[in-house]
């Protein structure tokens, strides 16, 4: 969108003047002139959001701003990338010059934006435009923390209908079809019912499947196998035929529950059908769809379940939950909250949107301004009643919602539409895409970009407009989602600015819908060989993004140039599914560049990459155990973030080398350690892999690891190669970094005892003990010793433990403990329970220790009473 690129556009101008010696000579007053022009159009951009649809005068003009920023945008790029390539790769920038002849200065460009601006003012004058200084005073206020607690308001009749059916037996495999609108609570009612007490006890087996509009029977049939098996290679590489035959085997075996969300179609329906033993009449499946005809034919010849809209009493419920945060409401506020909640047509998506705007208006401590606030979106709510169509009239409300968002956020939001439908995004990886987008605008140099990506982030989920799907031990949201209906809003308002579309091709091999050649963000989820090989050109995108489930390995060298030359102006290339055998050098011209993440299968990463000037995150995955850096990743100025899965050797760094804005690194080889906190002084997170027991030499790399003071996460991951010489014993705690907060280990095979000593890292809030990062029958932790004071999770995985022994003073503060292929240990200390704070125990392949948790999970509730969840997750499920 034009606002987000005007921003961008203001920085590359101030680098310009300072990079093209000769600009300096034409007037200040020119440059100066374009500045405040092009913050003219922003204002206007910013001032007519809520009339983009409903005036088209306004609406032709915002698109004429859109293309002349687009353009000037993309001339200042071209201009800035001239003279840092050479060779065939600055052919393009000076034929895309060249037909730009006209405004090769800021003399011209100038001219061609002051036209607009000139034309904006008149229509201004024209329609009588004025600007509400309240609608330019942008809220700022704290977003509330993601909610942990999402217990479900309303349908409580439903629920018990299902549960009742769900629980008796039938003639065969009995099929339970919800059906209705989207945003009428259909997959939040199927998740409530599928974590039911009585459900649970029912289903020893219980599985969850999202399948949504585009999906493969092989990855369905695949996802159903990962929860009643472990997967292997063997069985990954099976069709869908074989597949569906092994999953009905696994099915017949035990009484199961199989939630099928989001089911499209009659022929989607029949494709996974074939996977169920439809003889089996103790397990159940519980299907939601949109359309009836899909539930109709799924439960024949039983009826399906269409679900009804929310009652005045539940609408009610929902908007105080969801504006307020509680039920209690100020009584000043109850008239016009009914209201609101009565317009909203018993629509739950709706209340939640409508209620992330109105908690946004409220204020606790002004009763008055707050109703003023909430009788303006009354207002607003009321005037869309008109529209007779309820998906219409949903789309009228996310557009409010949509509206009410700060300038900053709106871009942020509209970009998940380039997530695949019902996609788990990462939360780290989305933020640090809106940083290479440039999205994201440091205001204070104190606060990291990435703290304030984590902010929008946070601003965005409390407006309802994202979903939380898990946290991190931190607490920092992990992994999110965006409704499909807020999704489809993203992808219908950004392709009206040329923002973002998705990449289709139909069976010729065309894109359908045609590519704009203006389109900013591009992404495909499938098809990606056929679409690199029609060599396709969209030299103006700023972000190419594949998210495909299926990898490619098969590329051949020309398919890598011509994905490279497709793209000029790129700033994000997410490409991880695609697996490249070599990097065209080509590569380097893209100096927009700020985010690459692609997997590779090379032991060594080509110097083009320090080439790209401006890169702030560098992502690689190669299938080789080690990489060799060839990129001078010391003098790649803006470099944050740089994180391989291989165990990397840094380049020789000169004495005045600095990487003054690495902040996290990993994983690199031990060697590469020393003299690192001289290089990368600012460092936050390490991930070392190699022969961990060089960590024991005088002087050797952790003496520099002990020396970085901002150091808060470190991983140590051993070579699986050097079994004959183990981590004998961990570094001494003072030779830690003071204020490190989370510690993984992985492969160091140590001693019990060892672990024990971290209980002296005061400030330890995770541990992760992966893979025989431990060897050894017993833990004890004896009664009258100090446990770890901070320790919030815990991950012990894949060990020999057998017996544990430890009180609940040992882990004070202990919130989540998750046990991985502890299939020798005996008990979890039951004390446990007693600690307050207590809340997630996560059991994966640990059969002998079940006992054990469900006996902590008990006590949790007598302690602290039935209305408590304690949330105990057990996999396989169990057979009683």
């Amino acid at each position: 969108m034009a606002d987000a690129a005007v921003e961008f556009l203001l920085n590359n101008l101030k680098e310009l003047v300072l990079q093209e010696t000769h600009l300096m000579n034409e007037t200040e007053g020119n440059v100066g002139k374009l500045k405040s022009d092009l913050l003219h159009l922003q204002a206007f951009l910013r001032e007519t959001v809520k009339m983009r649809n409903s005036n088209e005068r306004i609406k032709l003009m915002r698109k004429e701003i859109h293309d002349v920023v687009y353009d000037v945008e993309d001339i200042i790029g071209a201009y800035m990338a001239k003279n840092k390539v050479s060779g065939k790769s600055s052919v393009f920038f000076k034929k895309f010059l060249t037909s730009h002849r006209s405004v090769l200065n800021f003399h011209s460009i100038g001219r061609k934006v002051a036209g607009s601006s000139g034309r904006l003012e008149q229509l201004r004058k024209e329609i009588n435009l004025t600007t509400n200084e309240e609608d330019k005073t942008e809220i700022l206020s704290e977003p509330r923390p993601p909610r942990k607690d999402m217990s479900m308001v309303g349908f409580a009749d439903v629920a018990e209908r299902l549960i009742r059916r769900l629980t008796q037996e039938a003639d065969g495999l009995d099929v339970i079809s919800l059906t209705g609108m989207s945003g009428l609570g259909k997959t939040t009612l199927a998740w409530k019912i599928y974590n039911d007490p009585e459900i649970i006890l029912k289903f020893p087996t219980r599985i969850w499947l999202t399948v949504s509009a585009r999906f493969t029977e092989r990855d369905i049939f695949l996802r159903i196998l990962g929860h009643l098996t472990t997967l292997d290679d063997d069985m990954r590489a099976k069709d869908g035929e074989e597949l569906a035959e092994i999953v009905s085997n696994y099915l017949q075996m035990g009484t199961f529950i199989l939630v099928m969300d989001d089911v499209w179609s009659i022929p989607a329906w029949e494709q996974l059908k074939k996977a169920l033993p439809l003889q089996e009449n103790k397990s159940k499946v519980l299907l939601t769809s949109r359309e009836e005809t899909v539930g109709s034919a799924a439960s024949k010849p039983r009826p399906f379940v269409p679900l009804r809209a929310f009652d005045p009493e539940e609408c009610w419920e929902l908007l105080r939950l969801e504006a307020l945060g509680k039920l209690e409401c100020p009584p000043q506020l109850v008239q016009v909250g009914k209201k609101i909640a009565a317009d909203c047509d018993g629509l739950p998506l709706a209340i939640v949107v409508i209620g992330g705007i109105l908690y946004e208006l409220s204020d606790s401590n002004n009763v008055d301004k707050t109703r003023r606030n909430w009788l303006k979106v009354s207002m607003d709510v009321n005037s869309y009643l008109s529209e007779k169509k309820l998906d219409k009239r949903m789309t009228k409300f996310i557009s409010m919602s949509y509206e009410s968002l700060p300038h900053y956020l709106r871009p942020c939001f509209l970009y998940l539409g380039l997530f695949p439908e019902d996609y788990k995004i990462s939360a780290s990886k989305l933020i640090r895409m809106w940083i290479g987008e440039g999205f994201i605008q440091q205001e204070d140099a104190c606060i990291p970009l990435e703290e304030v990506g984590q902010n929008y982030l946070k601003a965005l989920i409390s407006r309802n407009l994202v979903n939380t799907l898990k946290f991190k031990a931190d607490g920092n949201v992990k992994t999110c989602q965006i409704h499909d209906t807020l999704r489809d809003f993203c992808r219908i308002e950004a392709a009206t600015e040329n923002f973002l579309q998705e990449i289709r091709l139909n069976d010729r091999g065309e894109c359908v819908p045609q590519i704009s050649v203006w389109c900013r963000h591009l992404s495909i989820h499938s098809d990606c060989k056929r679409y690199i090989s029609s060599r396709s050109l969209t030299p103006r995108a700023r972000s190419f993004v594949c998210l495909s489930k299926e990898p490619y390995d098969d590329l051949s060298p020309k398919d890598i140039t011509n994905l490279i030359k497709a793209f000029r102006f790129l700033r994000v290339f997410e490409v991880q599914p695609l697996r490249f055998k070599e990097i065209y050098s080509g590569i380097d011209s893209l100096i927009h560049m700020r985010y690459i993440a692609l997997s590779i299968t090379l032991a060594i990463l080509s110097p083009h990459f320090d080439k790209i000037c401006n890169l702030q995150t560098l992502i690689i995955n190669t299938t080789s155990p080690t990489l060799q850096i060839k990129a001078n990743i010391w003098k790649m100025k803006h470099l944050s973030y740089f994180k391989t899965n291989a165990s990397a050797t840094l380049p020789r760094a000169k004495p005045a080398d600095c990487a003054n804005k690495l902040q996290t690194l990993g994983l690199i080889s031990m060697r590469s350690c020393k003299g690192l906190h001289k290089r990368a002084p600012n460092l936050k997170k390490l991930g070392m892999s190699g022969k961990l027991a060089l960590l024991s030499e005088e002087n050797g790399p952790f003496d520099s690891v002990r020396q970085m003071r901002y150091l808060r996460k470190l991983k140590l991951v051993n070579d699986k190669a050097q079994e004959t010489e183990r981590l004998n014993c961990l570094p001494k705690v003072d030779q830690f970094p003071s204020g490190l907060t989370s510690l993984t280990l992985c492969s160091t095979s140590l001693k019990w005892e060892e672990i024990s000593t971290l209980r002296s890292l005061q400030k330890l809030e995770v541990l992760k003990l992966k893979y025989q990062a431990c060897i050894g029958h017993t833990w004890e932790l004896e009664d009258a010793v100090e446990g770890f004071p901070s320790l919030q999770f815990l991950l012990i995985e894949e060990t020999d433990l057998a017996f544990w022994q430890a009180k609940s003073h040992h882990f004070p503060k202990l919130r989540s403990l998750v046990l991985k292929h502890c299939d020798k240990l005996r008990e979890i200390p039951v004390d446990l329970a007693n600690v307050q704070s207590f809340e997630m125990l996560d059991l994966t392949t640990c059969t002998v220790a079940v006992d054990s948790a469900r006996n902590i999970a008990a006590e949790k509730k007598n302690i602290l009473g039935l209305d408590y969840e304690f949330k105990l997750s057990i996999f396989p499920p169990p057979t009683k």
